[in-house]
């Protein structure tokens, strides 16, 4: 299995705090998400952040498919990290860290996502071809809308 690594700084002009309430809210995810990947919360006990937290959602990755993904909250240390990891989905494997890091100018914030696709060789290809792609262009519309939301001010 090829593991691959994508990774997106962006400084966003908040508070630590302020950051930290938006982006560590799973309600905000659908805000930041492309509308072309019919992202759709399906399950979430509407509680704030917490190792063991699963978070089901619907996702439209490749023509308009509807996809389950469950994710599973598994490390949070409050103002300055969280993880997220795939339990069940199009992935053979996800792991995204989310991590902030307070500045003189607001935010730093980085994601770094590891993760690998099934069906080994179709799946370097479909990375080469499809995904890795299409990951780009969900953190690039995710750097407009945070953009938008906060640097916009």
């Amino acid at each position: 299995m090829k593991l691959y690594k994508k990774e997106s700084i962006q400084h966003v002009n908040a508070s630590l705090e302020e950051c930290w309430a938006f982006f560590s809210s799973p309600s905000n995810l659908q805000k930041i998400t492309p509308e072309t990947m019919g992202f759709e919360i399906t399950d979430f006990d509407n509680k704030s952040m917490y190792a063991g937290q699963i978070i089901q959602y619907k996702v439209s990755p490749l023509l308009g498919l509807k996809l389950p993904w469950v994710t599973e909250i598994t490390f949070v240390k409050e103002n300055s990290y969280f993880i997220d990891e795939q339990r069940f989905g199009p992935y053979a494997l996800w792991h995204h860290k989310h991590f902030f890091e307070a500045t003189e100018n607001g935010v730093k914030m980085t994601d770094l996502v590891h993760y690998a696709l099934p069906l080994g060789f179709i799946g370097r290809i479909m990375n080469t071809l499809i995904v890795k792609n299409k990951l780009k262009a969900i953190f690039d519309h995710r750097r407009v809308m945070v953009d938008q939301m906060f640097n916009s001010k």
